[in-house]
């Protein structure tokens, strides 16, 4: 653990934000010759960058099976998001930081912990690796570029493996083994509304002269029922999750839901967040308050977000969401909406010998049986991975946990959590070849 914890505050410490907007591409290049070099002194063999076809950089590498045994796919990203507001960060968010028994930087948990966790399983196991193992860590699954996807199908030997391992979830909480079987797709589309040829003086013109942001909030406000829940027309709302469950008080304090102020939508937490569609405005353009001028604004958009759950055609969701957009426009406003990107839900497969090993190695290093989850968020490569190799058990885990706080400042890592998941990792590649021999 001194060397997991020396090596992520070496991988944090490189800003490897994959957008040369705001951060020198030289850093994504840098971590990508800081994995690289790990991962060759772990033990792997032809280890290497490959270019994809976004301009991102992905480090492969592989190691033969022994006679007889399978191979498993290791998977991380090295990329991470940016800083954001660096004034919300309590420690310095590039510069590994403990406090209160974790610790605290960007990408520690999402997703240079899981590369940490990765290396520490396999000097666990030093030369007694009882698999083939093939690698591979992005640079750009952050952006959402699809460098790695486009290329999996054109490279499929490269990667080709019995079990994926793809390490970019984790646990429901600290201390709970967990397996995530089911991701949400996502849709990104950007709304514009025009109602004037320009900006008016409000006091001369404003009353009757059409005001494009009033237009534009009350179609997003169309998007969610009385209960703030996800309302579109003609996309299915009331699905319900199977798998362990999510309490409300938990999930308000992980959430940071300040207090008096109510959750959104109905059913239970899970439903809300693994079974059913969940719209977000990510941001408006607007004229802002200081500076802003008396006028009726001419023109507005917004960036918004849905998540749609596995069974929902993501494509449909797509069309839904700007159809449902373009007949809330009041006053015969005039709405463009462009389409940024898409990710289809996933569910993996959950029967094979390599979920009965993963079990077994969770039970072993937790003391207690593996939990199923879903997550909100979208790993479009799964489906890619599940498409290429559909004979392949996918498996998704981490280290991260709700207080990691992914995506957000503070992001942070129980150390524990790193210790666990590599314990459970190298358990779980000799459970897994035991299985191919008895």
């Amino acid at each position: 653990m001194p060397r997991a914890k020396a090596e992520l505050a070496e991988l944090v410490a490189l800003p490897s934000v994959a957008d040369p907007r705001q951060f020198p591409p030289e850093h994504c290049r840098h971590a990508a010759e800081w994995v690289a070099s790990a991962f060759a002194d772990a033990g792997l063999q032809n280890v290497r960058l490959a270019e994809t076809p976004d301009g991102s950089h992905a480090v492969l590498g592989d190691r033969p099976p022994p006679p007889g045994a399978p191979t498993v796919l290791l998977y991380s990203h090295y990329d991470v998001q940016p800083p954001l507001d660096e004034s919300a960060w309590r420690t310095p968010p590039f510069e590994l930081t403990e406090r209160d028994g974790r610790w605290y930087g960007r990408g520690a948990a999402d997703c240079k912990g899981n590369i940490v966790m990765h290396l520490t399983a396999l000097r666990a196991l030093g030369d007694d690796i009882p698999v083939g193992l093939k690698l591979v860590v992005e640079g750009s699954e952050e952006q959402g570029t699809g460098g790695l996807e486009a290329y999996v199908p054109h490279h499929a030997d490269e990667l080709r493996a019995d079990t994926l391992l793809i390490c970019d979830t984790g646990n429901a909480a600290v201390g709970v083994p967990t397996v995530t079987t089911v991701l949400r797709g996502l849709v990104n589309v950007v709304v514009t509304v025009s109602t004037l040829a320009g900006d008016m003086h409000s006091g001369m013109f404003g009353g009757p002269a059409p005001d494009a942001l009033a237009a534009l909030i009350r179609m997003l406000d169309s998007l969610r029922d009385a209960d703030g829940g996800t309302h579109i027309t003609g996309l299915h709302s009331n699905g319900a999750w199977q798998g362990v469950d999510y309490e409300e008080q938990q999930f308000r304090t992980d959430a940071g839901v300040l207090s008096g102020v109510e959750l959104l939508g109905s059913g239970t937490i899970a439903d809300r967040l693994w079974a059913r569609p969940a719209v977000t405005v990510l941001g408006i353009d607007c004229p802002p308050v200081v500076g802003s001028a008396a006028a009726v604004p001419a023109r507005a958009r917004a960036r918004v977000s849905l998540r749609v759950p596995p069974g929902t055609d993501v494509e449909r969701a797509a069309e839904t969401l700007a159809e449902h957009l373009k007949a809330a426009a009041p006053w015969g406003a005039r709405v463009d909406v462009e389409r940024e990107g898409t990710g289809s839900p996933f569910r993996a497969s959950s029967d094979g010998p390599a979920y009965v090993a993963l079990d077994r190695a969770m039970r072993e290093a937790y003391g207690r049986p593996m939990s199923y989850l879903g997550q909100g968020g979208s790993i479009p490569l799964c489906n890619v991975l599940a498409a290429t190799f559909p004979q392949a058990e996918l498996i998704l885990m981490g280290v991260e946990e709700p207080r990691c706080l992914i995506h957000a400042p503070n992001e942070s890592v129980d150390p524990t959590e790193i210790e666990r998941m590599a314990l459970v990792e190298a358990l779980f590649l000799g459970y897994y070849a035991d299985s191919h021999t008895s």
